[in-house]
């Protein structure tokens, strides 16, 4: 009798943790060190709606990426709002676009390129390659989806006369990126422990958390993503000066 109590109670206390966690955002399984890493940042897109700049640049963040672009011809809603905006307060910025795999590089750099303006002391532009949709179970062809990312990544360096950034998931880094793409620095989503790169790569930013809440925003979604800079403060400020 007692041992099945325990076990109800058990099962009661993990679902309790899993809501607070997976809805709430109150428990998160990264913590990293402020003393690790003091550079923190954010990324946003439409789905933060209408950003009050000057407030969230004052929460203990010192950049933030916005999203521009999607495949051949998506354009986020809020984007030009966004980046006029952002570049009034004390944070670097920059862009990133959503790699699609139905689309031809070339076509997906041009409309990044098309609706991104360099600006002075920008970030480098982040190509942001992930699962969505249907190929979460069918992920799409290897070589096919690097030869049109090394297309789009070309592009973007001669445009931006820098090397972009690849932003990815582990299964997608593992799938497509690892042990190649050595021109571009790495962005890695890990909301569940340290980055841990198959290849040993080092990372240059980590997405630690998908569930922060911070003040200075009212969209449809209640979080934001929190980033870290693997480095000093003044690394980020020597690696990303122009």
């Amino acid at each position: 009798m007692k041992n099945k109590l325990f076990i109800i109670i058990a099962i009661v206390l993990l679902i309790l943790t899993l809501l607070l966690w997976g809805f709430l955002g109150i428990i998160k399984f990264n913590n990293p060190s402020k003393e690790e890493y003091p550079v923190r940042g954010v990324d946003v897109s439409a789905y933060q709606g209408t950003i009050d700049w000057k407030k969230l640049s004052e929460q203990n963040i010192q950049f933030a990426y916005i999203k521009a672009t999607e495949g051949s011809s998506f354009v986020d809603e809020n984007f030009q709002e966004n980046y006029k905006n952002a570049q009034e307060t004390n944070l670097k910025i920059g862009a990133y676009h959503f790699f699609s795999y139905d689309s031809e590089g070339a076509t997906q750099a041009e409309n990044f390129i098309n609706n991104v303006e360099k600006i002075d002391n920008m970030l480098p532009p982040v190509i942001d390659v992930e699962f969505y949709g249907e190929y979460k179970k069918n992920t799409p062809d290897k070589e096919k989806t690097q030869e049109q990312l090394r297309i789009l990544i070309d592009k973007i360096k001669e445009n931006y006369e820098v090397s972009p950034i690849l932003y990815a998931t582990n299964e997608s880094y593992e799938l497509y990126i690892a042990n190649n793409f050595e021109d571009c620095e790495i962005w890695i989503r890990d909301i569940m422990k340290s980055p841990d790169l198959p290849d040993n790569r080092e990372w240059t930013f980590w997405q630690y958390t998908n569930r922060e809440i911070l003040d200075g925003y009212q969209g449809e979604e209640t979080y934001i993503d929190m980033n870290v800079f693997h480095g000093t403060q003044e690394e980020f400020d020597a690696k990303f000066s122009i």
